[in-house]
This record gives C-alpha cells, sequence and structure tokens, in this order.
C-alpha cells in the first residue's frame, strides 16, 4: 500500500468516525444551554456516540455516506493517473476498513434505477461522487474527503429563488426552506449548508465547499441569522423540541450573474454531519 494510498484511507475513516473541527464544541454549547430536559439528554447520548466512535474508529450512523471528494491542486504540484488511481484504492480501502454500509446497487442501467439487480456486499463498491478540483497557490495537494449521507440529500434542495434585488428575499426563501427540511429530517439538530451561485451545477459545489470551509463557532451575521430564524421552529434534538434545531449554517456564496434569479442549494446535514477529513497527499 503506497502512502498515498494510506492517506487517503486513514481520511475516509475519520470523516466517517470523528467530528467535524469545532463540531464537539457546539454540541457542548448546545447541552449547556438547552432548557428541554429530553432534548438535553438526546444531545448528550449524541455526543457520548460520537466520542465513542471516534475513539475506535467506528462509523457514526448505520448510513455511512456517499464519499464526495474534493481535491486543492497547487499551482506548482503535479497530478497524474497514478495518483487518481491512489485516491480510488484510499477510497475502497477506507470504505472496507470502517466499514461502510454496503449499499452499491448491481446491474445495468435501469437495474440500478429499480434496484432489481440486488446489492453488492463489497462496501467498496459504493464508488465515490465525481471529483472536484480546485485550482489554489503553492505545491500542495490536498484531497477532502466528505461523506453525505441519504436522509441530508432527501430532504435537501435546489432552486432558483427571484431576488428582486434584495438580500432579505433570499434570505427568507433559504429559512423557510431549511424550517421545512429541518421538521422532516429526523436526525437533529443539523448544520445547514447552503451554496448560492449562478447554476444548479455551481451552486450545488459551493454548498458542498461550505460543508468543508465552515466552522460552527464562526458565523457570520448571514450564518447566524439563518441559524436563529430556523432555530425558531423549536424541531429540537431528534424531534424532540428544544431550543437547538441547527448548531451552525454554512452559506458559500459564488460569483453572480446580472439576472432576476439566484440557484440556492440548500442540504440540512444531520446531527452526525459535516462528517470531513482532509488528507495532504
Amino acid at each position: 500500500m503506497t502512502k498515498t494510498v494510506e492517506k487517503v484511507k486513514n481520511a475516509l475513516i475519520q470523516a466517517g468516525s470523528g467530528y467535524k473541527p469545532g463540531m464537539q464544541e457546539a454540541y457542548r454549547c448546545a447541552i449547556a444551554k438547552e432548557t428541554n430536559p429530553n432534548a438535553r439528554w438526546a444531545l448528550e447520548q449524541i455526543d457520548a456516540n460520537c466520542c465513542l466512535a471516534q475513539e475506535s474508529g467506528s462509523p457514526l450512523c448505520d448510513d455511512t455516506g456517499i464519499p464526495h471528494l474534493i481535491l486543492e491542486l497547487g499551482a506548482d504540484a503535479t497530478l497524474d493517473g497514478s495518483m487518481l488511481e491512489d485516491i480510488r484504492l484510499g477510497i475502497a480501502e477506507g470504505l472496507r476498513e470502517l466499514p461502510g454500509r454496503p449499499m452499491a446497487v448491481l446491474g445495468g442501467d435501469f437495474q440500478r434505477i429499480d434496484q432489481s439487480g440486488g446489492l453488492s456486499p463489497d462496501p467498496s463498491d459504493v464508488v465515490p461522487a465525481p471529483m472536484m478540483i480546485l485550482p489554489v497557490q503553492g505545491d500542495k495537494v490536498r484531497l477532502h474527503v466528505l461523506m453525505m449521507g441519504g436522509g441530508p440529500t432527501i430532504r435537501a434542495r435546489t432552486n432558483r429563488v427571484f431576488h428582486m434585488h434584495s438580500v432579505d428575499t433570499v434570505t427568507n426563501e433559504i429559512v423557510s426552506w431549511a424550517t421545512d427540511a429541518v421538521g422532516l429530517l429526523g436526525c437533529t439538530p443539523c448544520t445547514l449548508g447552503i451554496g448560492i451561485g449562478r447554476s444548479h451545477y455551481e451552486a450545488t459545489a459551493l454548498m458542498l465547499l461550505s460543508l468543508i470551509e465552515g466552522r460552527h463557532g464562526r458565523q457570520s451575521p448571514l450564518e447566524q441569522e439563518i441559524t436563529d430564524r430556523v432555530n425558531q421552529c423549536k424541531t429540537g434534538t431528534l424531534g424532540l423540541g428544544g431550543d437547538t434545531s441547527v448548531l451552525a449554517s454554512f452559506v458559500k456564496i459564488g460569483s453572480q450573474r446580472a439576472s432576476g434569479v439566484r440557484v440556492v442549494c440548500m442540504q440540512p446535514c444531520c446531527c452526525f454531519e459535516p462528517r470531513v477529513a482532509v488528507a495532504e497527499l
């Protein structure tokens, strides 16, 4: 096993079994201020589960997620086919060792849609989503591994918003979407990932980047406003009610075009997400 394969494998296991930086502190703050005793107890159990999973390298959740890979490539760095193959092998090894849920659907195009071909017993057959490559300065190659579960994907939304030349109009729409999604998610408190771009692809890519770059203890005024307003829904932890439905909101705003619409992607990550780790290759 090459060093690159080992680093990628370890990053996937870390993403699937550990807190994102700053997330434990967010949970401890939520526990300290929670006034609903049932919700406080549930928060304590989630926090204890995360600590045990991190210590043992075990999955945070039975839904171990789909790997999403974001590669930062320095202007002075080199990327070739052998490194891409090592990344593929590292993801496969990580899924086997974590272990990932064996949920890859077998068969041709129609069988993969209707699930009539059955499931592969090998966790490594859960292939990653298409990789995103970002140019950066320097000579580093840095891989972010983001494990995306099914529940948040079901409750996510990407759509155009007629902005009416007002940030408030866009914010109000995001809060409305998020409030509905949080109430249906089940595994709360969540972290909201939000991308605002010129196309559906760009907005979704920005949403993924928001989950990588965002920090629970560092909220912009817009992020804090969204968090506070959605928390007013009082869905609370695991739908039990209480003060914390959302731990934090991460917003990434990209380039915009002269148009009457903004394309927004919003995903309500579950109580264990964002599950993300980084490997310096």
